[in-house]
């Protein structure tokens, strides 16, 4: 069958995240972990989020809360700083023509303004971490 299947997804500067990826097998992911260790949080974040670009409040809880906003993903709690951007992306892989496909977010926060939105779709076969970053070091 000549389709794209979700290959992984990655997250930068989000959450309680630094840098991390999920990769999936043949489109699926198995997620583990205890109650409260972010499972839910994680799949929210990514599939009503980088689908739709809707930032609302109880579209990211499980729950349909409005607790949480995406201030609260981008400038946690613990973050020490004023200001933060953030990625979220999602790679495709069509096995039959050995092609990736990407898209993304960017979310940029400054402390007491509103968020930052752009998407993204990288479409020519070049990945994220294997082909280019999503930052520069500053060493």
């Amino acid at each position: 069958m000549d389709r794209y299947k979700i290959n992984r997804i990655g997250v930068l500067n989000y959450w309680l995240y630094d840098e991390e990826e999920f990769y999936f097998y043949d489109g699926k992911l198995l997620l583990r972990g205890t109650n409260g260790s972010g499972k839910s949080v994680t799949m929210v974040s990514f599939f009503p989020l980088l689908f739709d670009g809707n930032k609302n409040p109880e579209r990211l809880d499980t729950f349909g809360s409005r607790d949480r906003k995406i201030e609260d993903y981008v400038l946690p709690s613990t973050f020490e700083g004023n200001e933060n951007t953030s990625y979220l992306y999602m790679e495709f892989y069509n096995k039959e023509k050995d092609k990736y496909l990407t898209i993304g977010i960017g979310l940029r926060a400054i402390r007491n303004r509103n968020v930052e939105f752009y998407g993204f779709a990288i479409t020519d076969n070049r990945r994220i971490k294997q082909d280019f970053m999503l930052y520069k070091d500053s060493l």
